[in-house]
Protein backbone atom coordinates (compact mmCIF):
# COMPACT_ATOMS: atom_id res chain seq x y z
CA UNK A 1 0.00 0.00 0.00
CA UNK A 2 3.02 2.53 0.61
CA UNK A 3 4.65 1.67 -2.70
CA UNK A 4 1.03 2.58 -4.46
CA UNK A 5 0.69 6.00 -2.02
CA UNK A 6 4.51 6.77 -2.98
CA UNK A 7 3.57 6.06 -6.27
CA UNK A 8 0.72 8.37 -6.60
CA UNK A 9 2.50 10.92 -4.80
CA UNK A 10 5.54 10.53 -7.30
CA UNK A 11 3.26 10.87 -10.17
CA UNK A 12 1.32 14.06 -8.68
CA UNK A 13 4.67 15.78 -7.86
CA UNK A 14 6.51 15.20 -11.56
CA UNK A 15 2.73 16.36 -12.78
CA UNK A 16 2.06 19.43 -11.42
CA UNK A 17 6.17 20.23 -12.01
CA UNK A 18 5.85 19.24 -15.09
CA UNK A 19 2.89 21.46 -15.90
CA UNK A 20 4.61 24.27 -14.64
CA UNK A 21 7.46 23.92 -15.99
CA UNK A 22 5.45 23.66 -19.69
CA UNK A 23 3.64 27.19 -18.95
CA UNK A 24 6.93 28.76 -18.14
CA UNK A 25 8.41 27.74 -20.96
CA UNK A 26 5.43 28.36 -23.76
CA UNK A 27 4.53 31.90 -21.72
CA UNK A 28 8.75 32.89 -21.75
CA UNK A 29 8.36 33.02 -25.72
CA UNK A 30 5.85 35.59 -25.56
CA UNK A 31 7.86 38.41 -23.97
CA UNK A 32 10.53 37.36 -25.90
CA UNK A 33 8.80 37.51 -29.48
CA UNK A 34 7.98 41.18 -28.22
CA UNK A 35 11.19 41.89 -27.89
CA UNK A 36 13.37 40.57 -30.50
CA UNK A 37 10.62 40.12 -33.13
CA UNK A 38 10.16 37.77 -35.46
CA UNK A 39 13.54 38.53 -37.20
CA UNK A 40 15.04 37.34 -33.54
CA UNK A 41 12.62 34.43 -33.23
CA UNK A 42 13.63 33.09 -36.53
CA UNK A 43 16.80 33.28 -35.46
CA UNK A 44 16.46 31.84 -32.04
CA UNK A 45 13.66 29.08 -33.63
CA UNK A 46 16.44 28.07 -36.13
CA UNK A 47 18.92 26.85 -32.80
CA UNK A 48 16.72 25.23 -30.64
CA UNK A 49 15.50 22.13 -33.27
CA UNK A 50 19.29 21.57 -33.50
CA UNK A 51 19.92 21.58 -29.66
CA UNK A 52 17.39 19.64 -28.73
CA UNK A 53 18.20 17.10 -31.01
CA UNK A 54 21.59 16.55 -29.44
CA UNK A 55 20.38 16.49 -26.73
CA UNK A 56 18.04 14.14 -26.79
CA UNK A 57 20.60 11.83 -28.19
CA UNK A 58 22.49 12.29 -25.63
CA UNK A 59 20.28 11.95 -22.15
CA UNK A 60 16.58 11.32 -23.36
CA UNK A 61 16.06 7.06 -22.51
CA UNK A 62 18.77 7.56 -19.49
CA UNK A 63 17.19 9.13 -16.58
CA UNK A 64 14.26 6.10 -17.37
CA UNK A 65 16.74 3.89 -17.62
CA UNK A 66 18.75 4.47 -14.56
CA UNK A 67 15.57 4.69 -12.63
CA UNK A 68 14.61 0.95 -13.36
CA UNK A 69 17.97 -0.66 -12.33
CA UNK A 70 18.15 1.42 -9.35
CA UNK A 71 14.41 0.57 -8.51
CA UNK A 72 15.32 -3.15 -9.70
CA UNK A 73 18.56 -3.24 -7.34
CA UNK A 74 17.31 -1.68 -4.38
CA UNK A 75 14.40 -4.14 -4.62
CA UNK A 76 16.38 -6.73 -3.52
CA UNK A 77 18.26 -5.34 -1.02
CA UNK A 78 21.34 -4.18 -3.53
CA UNK A 79 22.22 -1.12 -3.09
CA UNK A 80 25.28 -1.41 -3.63
CA UNK A 81 24.84 -2.55 -7.17
CA UNK A 82 21.70 0.74 -7.69
CA UNK A 83 24.51 3.19 -6.65
CA UNK A 84 27.08 1.14 -9.10
CA UNK A 85 24.64 1.76 -11.65
CA UNK A 86 24.28 5.85 -11.16
CA UNK A 87 28.07 6.16 -10.60
CA UNK A 88 29.03 4.49 -13.96
CA UNK A 89 25.66 6.22 -15.93
CA UNK A 90 26.97 9.65 -14.47
CA UNK A 91 30.46 9.01 -15.93
CA UNK A 92 28.52 8.25 -19.10
CA UNK A 93 26.74 11.11 -19.52
CA UNK A 94 29.23 13.31 -18.21
CA UNK A 95 31.59 12.22 -21.11
CA UNK A 96 28.51 12.66 -23.00
CA UNK A 97 27.78 16.10 -21.63
CA UNK A 98 31.28 16.85 -22.34
CA UNK A 99 31.70 16.12 -26.17
CA UNK A 100 28.00 17.53 -27.05
CA UNK A 101 29.51 20.98 -25.53
CA UNK A 102 32.62 21.07 -27.59
CA UNK A 103 30.74 19.56 -30.90
CA UNK A 104 28.50 22.11 -30.86
CA UNK A 105 31.09 24.85 -29.61
CA UNK A 106 33.53 23.91 -32.63
CA UNK A 107 30.96 22.91 -35.32
CA UNK A 108 28.25 25.83 -34.48
CA UNK A 109 29.30 28.08 -37.61
CA UNK A 110 29.05 25.49 -40.07
CA UNK A 111 25.13 24.37 -38.86
CA UNK A 112 23.66 27.51 -39.37
CA UNK A 113 25.74 28.28 -42.53
CA UNK A 114 24.11 24.96 -43.73
CA UNK A 115 21.02 26.08 -42.78
CA UNK A 116 21.56 29.32 -44.49
CA UNK A 117 20.99 31.74 -41.62
CA UNK A 118 24.30 32.39 -40.59
CA UNK A 119 22.87 35.01 -38.10
CA UNK A 120 21.49 32.34 -35.49
CA UNK A 121 25.03 31.30 -34.74
CA UNK A 122 24.75 33.17 -31.61
CA UNK A 123 21.72 31.56 -30.61
CA UNK A 124 22.99 28.34 -31.39
CA UNK A 125 26.49 28.58 -29.33
CA UNK A 126 24.56 29.99 -26.08
CA UNK A 127 23.27 26.75 -25.83
CA UNK A 128 26.45 24.84 -26.29
CA UNK A 129 26.78 24.81 -22.05
CA UNK A 130 23.83 23.55 -21.61
CA UNK A 131 25.03 20.36 -23.75
CA UNK A 132 26.84 19.65 -20.65
CA UNK A 133 24.86 20.82 -17.51
CA UNK A 134 21.66 18.67 -18.68
CA UNK A 135 23.05 15.57 -19.25
CA UNK A 136 24.78 15.44 -15.42
CA UNK A 137 21.59 16.29 -14.15
CA UNK A 138 19.51 13.36 -15.61
CA UNK A 139 21.71 11.07 -14.15
CA UNK A 140 20.69 12.48 -10.59
CA UNK A 141 16.83 12.77 -11.41
CA UNK A 142 17.24 9.13 -12.70
CA UNK A 143 19.01 8.29 -9.79
CA UNK A 144 16.35 9.69 -7.66
CA UNK A 145 13.45 8.44 -9.28
CA UNK A 146 14.31 5.08 -9.06
CA UNK A 147 14.30 5.54 -4.98
CA UNK A 148 10.73 6.61 -5.78
CA UNK A 149 11.65 10.39 -5.13
CA UNK A 150 10.34 12.44 -7.32
CA UNK A 151 11.14 16.31 -5.07
CA UNK A 152 14.65 16.68 -6.33
CA UNK A 153 13.83 16.07 -10.41
CA UNK A 154 10.56 18.51 -9.28
CA UNK A 155 12.43 21.47 -7.46
CA UNK A 156 15.34 21.22 -10.11
CA UNK A 157 13.03 21.27 -13.09
CA UNK A 158 11.10 24.40 -11.52
CA UNK A 159 14.18 25.94 -10.45
CA UNK A 160 15.73 25.42 -13.61
CA UNK A 161 12.89 26.77 -15.48
CA UNK A 162 12.60 30.04 -13.10
CA UNK A 163 16.05 30.93 -13.83
CA UNK A 164 15.99 30.14 -17.83
CA UNK A 165 12.73 32.44 -17.71
CA UNK A 166 14.29 35.08 -15.60
CA UNK A 167 18.18 35.01 -16.83
CA UNK A 168 16.74 35.38 -20.77
CA UNK A 169 14.36 37.98 -20.13
CA UNK A 170 16.94 40.58 -18.25
CA UNK A 171 19.91 39.24 -20.82
CA UNK A 172 17.73 39.37 -24.05
CA UNK A 173 16.83 43.17 -22.76
CA UNK A 174 20.14 43.82 -21.80
CA UNK A 175 21.84 42.84 -24.82
CA UNK A 176 18.95 44.44 -27.57
CA UNK A 177 21.45 47.52 -28.33
CA UNK A 178 23.70 45.21 -29.19
CA UNK A 179 21.22 44.50 -32.43
CA UNK A 180 18.59 41.65 -32.75
CA UNK A 181 20.94 38.78 -33.46
CA UNK A 182 22.84 38.85 -30.25
CA UNK A 183 19.61 39.81 -28.44
CA UNK A 184 18.04 36.17 -29.96
CA UNK A 185 21.39 34.56 -28.40
CA UNK A 186 20.98 36.26 -24.86
CA UNK A 187 17.52 34.88 -24.99
CA UNK A 188 18.94 31.25 -26.19
CA UNK A 189 21.72 31.61 -23.22
CA UNK A 190 18.63 31.26 -20.77
CA UNK A 191 18.69 27.38 -21.72
CA UNK A 192 22.20 26.96 -20.33
CA UNK A 193 21.65 29.50 -16.82
CA UNK A 194 18.79 27.52 -16.38
CA UNK A 195 20.39 24.11 -16.99
CA UNK A 196 23.66 25.22 -14.37
CA UNK A 197 20.90 26.09 -11.89
CA UNK A 198 18.85 22.86 -11.74
CA UNK A 199 22.39 20.92 -12.02
CA UNK A 200 24.01 22.68 -8.73
CA UNK A 201 20.50 22.30 -7.03
CA UNK A 202 20.20 18.74 -7.40
CA UNK A 203 23.66 18.01 -6.74
CA UNK A 204 23.37 20.22 -3.74
CA UNK A 205 20.22 18.02 -2.43
CA UNK A 206 22.38 14.52 -3.39
CA UNK A 207 25.40 15.80 -1.14
CA UNK A 208 22.74 15.98 1.42
CA UNK A 209 21.83 12.64 1.27
CA UNK A 210 24.87 11.18 0.26
CA UNK A 211 25.16 9.78 3.99
CA UNK A 212 22.37 8.32 3.89
CA UNK A 213 22.92 6.50 0.66
CA UNK A 214 26.13 5.26 2.17
CA UNK A 215 24.78 4.24 4.96
CA UNK A 216 22.41 1.86 3.00
CA UNK A 217 25.11 0.43 1.42
CA UNK A 218 27.00 -0.99 4.82
CA UNK A 219 23.67 -2.15 5.84
CA UNK A 220 22.75 -3.93 3.10
CA UNK A 221 26.08 -5.73 1.93
CA UNK A 222 25.58 -7.40 -1.58
CA UNK A 223 27.05 -10.58 -2.13
CA UNK A 224 27.73 -10.21 -5.98
CA UNK A 225 29.63 -7.26 -7.57
CA UNK A 226 26.91 -5.95 -10.10
CA UNK A 227 29.41 -6.52 -13.43
CA UNK A 228 30.16 -3.12 -15.46
CA UNK A 229 29.38 -4.82 -18.65
CA UNK A 230 25.98 -6.26 -17.60
CA UNK A 231 25.03 -2.54 -16.49
CA UNK A 232 26.23 -0.92 -19.45
CA UNK A 233 24.44 -3.31 -21.62
CA UNK A 234 20.99 -2.75 -19.38
CA UNK A 235 21.22 0.65 -19.69
CA UNK A 236 21.53 0.62 -23.17
CA UNK A 237 18.83 -1.63 -24.16
CA UNK A 238 16.32 0.57 -22.17
CA UNK A 239 17.69 3.74 -23.06
CA UNK A 240 18.12 3.40 -27.00
CA UNK A 241 14.58 2.59 -27.81
CA UNK A 242 13.65 5.46 -25.98
CA UNK A 243 16.07 8.10 -27.12
CA UNK A 244 14.65 6.72 -31.09
CA UNK A 245 10.93 7.62 -29.86
CA UNK A 246 11.79 11.20 -28.47
CA UNK A 247 14.05 12.03 -31.52
CA UNK A 248 11.32 12.03 -33.61
CA UNK A 249 9.83 15.64 -33.12
CA UNK A 250 13.41 17.22 -32.96
CA UNK A 251 14.32 15.52 -35.83
CA UNK A 252 11.22 16.78 -37.74
CA UNK A 253 11.85 20.32 -36.36
CA UNK A 254 15.81 20.06 -37.61
CA UNK A 255 14.26 19.30 -40.88
CA UNK A 256 12.16 21.90 -40.79
CA UNK A 257 14.49 24.22 -40.19
CA UNK A 258 16.75 23.01 -43.02
CA UNK A 259 13.93 22.76 -45.43
CA UNK A 260 12.24 25.82 -45.11
CA UNK A 261 14.65 28.34 -44.75
CA UNK A 262 16.21 26.84 -48.30
CA UNK A 263 12.69 26.58 -49.85
CA UNK A 264 11.41 29.84 -49.38
CA UNK A 265 14.68 31.37 -50.73
CA UNK A 266 13.85 29.32 -53.99
CA UNK A 267 10.78 31.42 -54.46
CA UNK A 268 13.18 34.39 -54.18
CA UNK A 269 12.20 35.19 -50.97
CA UNK A 270 15.73 36.45 -49.24
CA UNK A 271 17.53 35.39 -46.34
CA UNK A 272 16.26 38.09 -44.02
CA UNK A 273 12.57 37.78 -44.99
CA UNK A 274 12.83 33.56 -45.08
CA UNK A 275 13.84 33.73 -41.24
CA UNK A 276 11.44 36.29 -40.22
CA UNK A 277 8.91 34.22 -41.66
CA UNK A 278 9.86 31.00 -40.41
CA UNK A 279 9.79 33.09 -36.63
CA UNK A 280 6.42 34.10 -37.11
CA UNK A 281 6.37 30.24 -37.95
CA UNK A 282 7.95 28.80 -35.15
CA UNK A 283 8.36 31.38 -32.59
CA UNK A 284 4.58 32.35 -32.39
CA UNK A 285 2.63 30.22 -33.94
CA UNK A 286 3.92 26.38 -32.86
CA UNK A 287 4.22 28.63 -29.24
CA UNK A 288 0.29 28.80 -28.71
CA UNK A 289 0.25 25.02 -30.32
CA UNK A 290 2.28 24.10 -27.45
CA UNK A 291 0.48 25.18 -24.46
CA UNK A 292 -2.35 22.71 -24.71
CA UNK A 293 0.29 19.83 -24.42
CA UNK A 294 0.90 20.72 -20.91
CA UNK A 295 -2.73 18.86 -20.33
CA UNK A 296 -2.34 16.21 -22.67
CA UNK A 297 1.04 15.62 -21.15
CA UNK A 298 -0.77 15.42 -17.28
CA UNK A 299 -3.36 13.10 -18.98
CA UNK A 300 -0.60 10.86 -20.29
CA UNK A 301 1.37 10.66 -17.23
CA UNK A 302 -2.04 9.02 -15.15
CA UNK A 303 -3.16 7.05 -18.19
CA UNK A 304 -0.01 4.83 -18.55
CA UNK A 305 0.16 3.10 -14.90
CA UNK A 306 -4.23 3.08 -15.00
CA UNK A 307 -4.18 1.02 -18.59
CA UNK A 308 -0.98 -0.93 -17.25
CA UNK A 309 -2.62 -1.82 -14.09
CA UNK A 310 -6.20 -2.94 -15.46
CA UNK A 311 -4.61 -4.77 -18.65
CA UNK A 312 -2.17 -6.89 -16.02
CA UNK A 313 -5.05 -7.75 -14.15
CA UNK A 314 -7.47 -8.71 -17.73
CA UNK A 315 -9.99 -6.56 -16.81
CA UNK A 316 -11.13 -5.52 -20.22
CA UNK A 317 -14.04 -3.09 -19.25
CA UNK A 318 -11.94 -0.95 -17.39
CA UNK A 319 -9.15 -0.57 -19.48
CA UNK A 320 -12.04 0.21 -22.23
CA UNK A 321 -13.92 2.81 -19.63
CA UNK A 322 -10.06 4.54 -18.58
CA UNK A 323 -8.99 4.44 -22.75
CA UNK A 324 -12.17 6.21 -23.74
CA UNK A 325 -12.28 8.27 -20.98
CA UNK A 326 -8.65 9.22 -22.03
CA UNK A 327 -9.50 10.02 -25.23
CA UNK A 328 -12.37 12.09 -24.58
CA UNK A 329 -11.29 13.99 -21.95
CA UNK A 330 -8.05 14.98 -24.75
CA UNK A 331 -10.96 16.03 -26.89
CA UNK A 332 -12.90 17.98 -24.71
CA UNK A 333 -9.63 19.90 -23.84
CA UNK A 334 -7.87 19.67 -27.30
CA UNK A 335 -10.97 20.26 -29.71
CA UNK A 336 -11.98 24.02 -27.86
CA UNK A 337 -8.05 24.96 -28.02
CA UNK A 338 -8.15 24.17 -31.70
CA UNK A 339 -11.32 26.22 -32.97
CA UNK A 340 -10.79 28.94 -30.68
CA UNK A 341 -7.17 29.55 -31.95
CA UNK A 342 -8.82 29.09 -35.34
CA UNK A 343 -11.48 31.54 -35.37
CA UNK A 344 -9.75 34.60 -33.03
CA UNK A 345 -6.17 33.78 -34.61
CA UNK A 346 -5.35 37.25 -35.77
CA UNK A 347 -6.83 38.79 -32.74
CA UNK A 348 -4.76 36.41 -29.88
CA UNK A 349 -1.59 36.95 -32.36
CA UNK A 350 -1.95 40.95 -32.02
CA UNK A 351 -2.90 40.55 -28.06
CA UNK A 352 -0.13 38.60 -26.92
CA UNK A 353 2.64 39.61 -29.51
CA UNK A 354 1.19 43.01 -30.17
CA UNK A 355 5.31 44.63 -30.45
CA UNK A 356 5.01 43.16 -34.27
CA UNK A 357 3.80 45.53 -37.05
CA UNK A 358 0.51 45.07 -38.64
CA UNK A 359 1.78 42.65 -41.84
CA UNK A 360 3.78 40.25 -39.34
CA UNK A 361 0.33 40.31 -37.04
CA UNK A 362 -1.65 39.40 -39.85
CA UNK A 363 1.02 36.95 -41.65
CA UNK A 364 1.30 35.32 -38.00
CA UNK A 365 -2.38 34.72 -37.94
CA UNK A 366 -2.83 32.77 -41.05
CA UNK A 367 -0.17 30.56 -39.79
CA UNK A 368 -2.29 30.24 -36.64
CA UNK A 369 -5.24 29.15 -38.29
CA UNK A 370 -3.58 26.25 -40.42
CA UNK A 371 -1.28 25.36 -37.44
CA UNK A 372 -4.84 25.37 -34.91
CA UNK A 373 -5.58 22.30 -36.20
CA UNK A 374 -2.62 20.53 -35.39
CA UNK A 375 -3.51 21.24 -31.59
CA UNK A 376 -6.60 18.07 -31.70
CA UNK A 377 -4.01 15.92 -33.47
CA UNK A 378 -0.88 16.80 -31.45
CA UNK A 379 -2.76 16.09 -28.03
CA UNK A 380 -5.01 13.28 -29.48
CA UNK A 381 -1.06 11.58 -30.75
CA UNK A 382 0.08 12.17 -27.04
CA UNK A 383 -3.19 10.52 -25.55
CA UNK A 384 -2.56 7.65 -27.68
CA UNK A 385 1.01 6.91 -27.14
CA UNK A 386 0.34 7.23 -23.74
CA UNK A 387 -2.54 4.43 -23.84
CA UNK A 388 -0.11 1.99 -26.12
CA UNK A 389 2.37 2.65 -23.52
CA UNK A 390 0.19 1.30 -20.80
CA UNK A 391 -0.79 -2.08 -23.22
CA UNK A 392 2.55 -2.92 -23.41
CA UNK A 393 3.37 -1.41 -27.15
CA UNK A 394 5.29 1.45 -26.61
CA UNK A 395 6.97 1.05 -30.26
CA UNK A 396 3.49 1.50 -32.41
CA UNK A 397 3.26 5.33 -31.39
CA UNK A 398 6.98 5.50 -32.74
CA UNK A 399 7.04 3.87 -35.98
CA UNK A 400 3.28 5.83 -36.59
CA UNK A 401 5.18 9.16 -35.73
CA UNK A 402 8.26 7.74 -37.97
CA UNK A 403 5.57 7.65 -41.11
CA UNK A 404 4.19 11.35 -40.16
CA UNK A 405 7.64 12.39 -40.25
CA UNK A 406 8.33 11.09 -43.50
CA UNK A 407 5.18 12.52 -44.99
CA UNK A 408 6.04 15.72 -43.82
CA UNK A 409 9.03 16.05 -45.49
CA UNK A 410 7.88 15.49 -48.51
CA UNK A 411 5.08 18.19 -48.33
CA UNK A 412 7.29 20.55 -46.92
CA UNK A 413 9.39 20.69 -49.99
CA UNK A 414 6.92 20.57 -52.14
CA UNK A 415 4.45 22.81 -50.59
CA UNK A 416 6.60 25.69 -48.97
CA UNK A 417 8.26 26.22 -52.88
CA UNK A 418 4.41 27.05 -54.42
CA UNK A 419 4.68 31.25 -53.58
CA UNK A 420 0.62 31.21 -52.93
CA UNK A 421 1.56 28.95 -50.02
CA UNK A 422 4.94 29.44 -49.07
CA UNK A 423 5.60 29.32 -45.02
CA UNK A 424 2.13 27.36 -44.59
CA UNK A 425 3.17 24.79 -46.21
CA UNK A 426 5.27 23.99 -43.24
CA UNK A 427 1.97 24.00 -40.91
CA UNK A 428 -0.12 22.56 -43.06
CA UNK A 429 2.78 19.81 -43.02
CA UNK A 430 2.83 19.50 -39.50
CA UNK A 431 -1.06 19.00 -38.98
CA UNK A 432 -0.82 16.19 -41.61
CA UNK A 433 1.95 14.23 -39.75
CA UNK A 434 0.44 14.76 -36.38
CA UNK A 435 -2.84 13.49 -37.84
CA UNK A 436 -1.11 10.70 -39.92
CA UNK A 437 0.42 9.56 -36.67
CA UNK A 438 -2.83 9.92 -34.83
CA UNK A 439 -5.14 8.17 -37.14
CA UNK A 440 -2.72 5.31 -37.67
CA UNK A 441 -2.88 4.39 -33.94
CA UNK A 442 -6.23 4.71 -33.29
CA UNK A 443 -6.69 2.11 -35.84
CA UNK A 444 -4.47 -0.05 -34.46
CA UNK A 445 -6.01 0.69 -31.11
CA UNK A 446 -9.51 -0.34 -32.49
CA UNK A 447 -8.05 -3.56 -34.93
CA UNK A 448 -5.54 -4.91 -32.69
CA UNK A 449 -6.91 -4.63 -29.41
CA UNK A 450 -10.85 -4.72 -30.16
CA UNK A 451 -11.29 -1.59 -28.37
CA UNK A 452 -14.86 -0.37 -28.72
CA UNK A 453 -15.63 3.23 -28.50
CA UNK A 454 -19.03 4.69 -28.38
CA UNK A 455 -18.59 7.19 -30.57
CA UNK A 456 -21.33 9.24 -29.77
CA UNK A 457 -19.86 10.56 -26.33
CA UNK A 458 -15.98 10.59 -27.39
CA UNK A 459 -16.49 12.06 -30.39
CA UNK A 460 -19.42 13.32 -31.78
CA UNK A 461 -20.42 15.08 -28.60
CA UNK A 462 -17.36 16.88 -27.80
CA UNK A 463 -17.24 17.84 -31.61
CA UNK A 464 -20.81 19.64 -31.06
CA UNK A 465 -19.88 21.48 -28.22
CA UNK A 466 -16.43 22.96 -28.88
CA UNK A 467 -18.41 23.77 -32.71
CA UNK A 468 -21.20 25.77 -30.97
CA UNK A 469 -18.41 27.55 -28.57
CA UNK A 470 -16.38 28.27 -31.67
CA UNK A 471 -19.70 30.23 -33.22
CA UNK A 472 -20.78 32.45 -30.32
CA UNK A 473 -17.25 33.25 -29.84
CA UNK A 474 -16.35 34.17 -33.07
CA UNK A 475 -19.77 36.25 -33.26
CA UNK A 476 -19.36 37.93 -29.78
CA UNK A 477 -16.23 39.16 -30.99
CA UNK A 478 -17.96 40.23 -34.38
CA UNK A 479 -20.41 42.70 -32.71
CA UNK A 480 -17.78 43.72 -29.46
CA UNK A 481 -15.45 45.17 -31.78
CA UNK A 482 -17.77 47.53 -33.23
CA UNK A 483 -17.97 48.89 -30.16
CA UNK A 484 -14.72 48.04 -27.80
CA UNK A 485 -10.87 47.89 -28.62
CA UNK A 486 -9.21 45.33 -30.15
CA UNK A 487 -7.44 43.63 -27.69
CA UNK A 488 -10.20 43.94 -24.92
CA UNK A 489 -12.59 42.29 -27.48
CA UNK A 490 -10.43 39.13 -27.72
CA UNK A 491 -10.19 39.13 -23.59
CA UNK A 492 -13.91 39.40 -23.18
CA UNK A 493 -14.39 37.26 -26.59
CA UNK A 494 -12.22 34.69 -25.13
CA UNK A 495 -14.06 34.45 -21.47
CA UNK A 496 -17.16 34.43 -23.24
CA UNK A 497 -16.13 31.26 -25.20
CA UNK A 498 -14.95 29.51 -22.42
CA UNK A 499 -18.26 30.36 -20.11
CA UNK A 500 -20.35 29.08 -23.57
CA UNK A 501 -18.32 25.52 -23.72
CA UNK A 502 -18.38 25.08 -19.94
CA UNK A 503 -22.00 25.54 -19.95
CA UNK A 504 -22.61 23.50 -23.07
CA UNK A 505 -20.40 20.56 -21.41
CA UNK A 506 -22.97 20.50 -18.30
CA UNK A 507 -26.53 21.15 -20.47
CA UNK A 508 -25.47 18.61 -23.05
CA UNK A 509 -23.68 15.89 -20.07
CA UNK A 510 -20.97 15.12 -22.64
CA UNK A 511 -18.41 14.88 -19.35
CA UNK A 512 -19.05 12.56 -16.86
CA UNK A 513 -17.61 10.82 -13.39
CA UNK A 514 -16.04 8.14 -15.14
CA UNK A 515 -13.93 10.54 -17.23
CA UNK A 516 -12.23 11.67 -14.12
CA UNK A 517 -11.80 8.33 -12.46
CA UNK A 518 -8.18 7.35 -13.48
CA UNK A 519 -6.89 10.43 -12.20
CA UNK A 520 -5.26 9.64 -8.84
CA UNK A 521 -7.20 10.50 -5.66
CA UNK A 522 -10.32 11.92 -7.41
CA UNK A 523 -12.89 9.49 -6.62
CA UNK A 524 -12.19 10.89 -2.40
CA UNK A 525 -12.78 14.59 -4.50
CA UNK A 526 -15.97 12.99 -6.13
CA UNK A 527 -17.19 11.72 -2.48
CA UNK A 528 -16.73 15.30 -1.06
CA UNK A 529 -18.40 16.76 -3.96
CA UNK A 530 -21.47 14.71 -3.68
CA UNK A 531 -21.43 14.89 0.40
CA UNK A 532 -21.09 18.86 0.07
CA UNK A 533 -24.17 18.63 -2.51
CA UNK A 534 -26.36 16.44 -0.17
CA UNK A 535 -25.90 19.11 2.48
Amino acid sequence: MSKNNNFVKGAIVLSIAGVIVKILGALYRIPIGNIIKSEGMGYYSTAHPFYTLMLTIATAGFPVAIAKLVSEKRAIGDFKGAFRVFKIALTLLTFGGIFSFLFLTFKAKDIVKSLENENAYYSLISLAPALFFVPIMSAFRGFFQGQSNMFPTAISQIVEQLLRVSGGLFLTIYLLDKGIPIAAGGASFAGSIGAFFGCVIIIFIFLRKIGTIKEEIKLNPSEKEYPLNDILYDLMIIAIPITIGSAIVPIMDTIDAGIVLKRLQAINYSKEMANDMYGQLKGYAQTLINLPQVFSMAIGISLVPAIASSYARNNKREVQRTIGSGIRITLLLGLPCAFGLFVLAKPIIELLFFNNTDEVIRNTGEILKVLSFGVIFLTITQTLTSILQGLGKPLIPVINLIIGAGLKVILTFVLTSIPSVNIKGAAISTVAAFATAAILDLIILIKRFKIKLRYKDVFLKPFICALSMAVITSLSYSFLFRILNSRLTTVISILIGAFTYILLLIITKTITEDDLSFIPKSEKVLKKVKSKTKE
